[in-house]
């Protein structure tokens, strides 16, 4: 699974948002789930790869363009299409 978590804008304003810009994963607000606790960010945006068992195999932060997120697909077991 690969999905979003916005930080700080409102609901309202991530669905304007995503109307307008989809996404082909789930997006979710950091205040409805504690993934930002469990992984905190320290630079925007963080990406953080979890496998099949719930454990983090692999982490990014800033800018990684489409190879890295392969990469950290990869490392999660999500094979690169």
């Amino acid at each position: 699974m690969v999905f979003a978590v916005d930080m700080d804008e409102s609901k309202n304003t991530v669905t304007k948002y995503l109307k307008q810009n989809p996404r082909p994963c789930q997006v979710v607000l950091a205040k409805d789930t504690d993934l930002a606790a469990l992984y905190p960010p320290s630079r925007f945006p963080s990406y953080v790869s979890i496998d099949g068992n719930g454990h983090p195999v692999g982490t990014k932060k800033g800018e990684i363009g489409e190879q890295g997120l392969r990469d950290l697909l990869g490392r999660a077991g999500i094979p690169a299409k």
